[in-house]
């Protein structure tokens, strides 16, 4: 969590007013650097600086659309990437997960066709 932009300008002000870097990061519990950082920019960032080159959101979005039910581990394998990159990509698309219990490959076709 990062801290208020009031508490950063209190403890530059504090810098402006005679204090050391050793000295504000003491008395604030702070780290000299994470000072050193807010002098060069009192805001905290909020948005990325850049876009995820990895795995182009069209190329995951027609991977979905070609293979719905596949799993995570091998949409990875297709497009050459990990595990973790395919769930935060799918996670920036806003793709959840499958809800459908007759699409699910771990389910047999008996189970599947259950009457709902």
């Amino acid at each position: 969590m990062t801290y208020s932009l009031d508490f950063r300008k209190q403890v530059l002000k504090s810098l402006d007013e005679g204090m050391t870097f050793a000295e504000a990061a003491e008395f604030y519990n702070l780290s000299p650097t994470t000072i050193q950082n807010w002098k060069r920019r009192v805001h905290s960032k909020t948005t990325r600086q850049t876009k995820p080159y990895k795995i182009p959101d069209q190329t995951l979005l027609d991977d979905v659309k070609n293979h719905p039910d596949d799993y995570q581990y091998e949409r990875a394998r297709r497009l050459n990437c990990s595990k973790t990159g395919i769930y935060h990509a799918l996670k920036r698309l806003g793709i959840s997960q499958k809800k459908d219990i007759s699409a699910s490959k771990s389910v047999s076709n008996k189970k599947s066709d259950v009457s709902e």
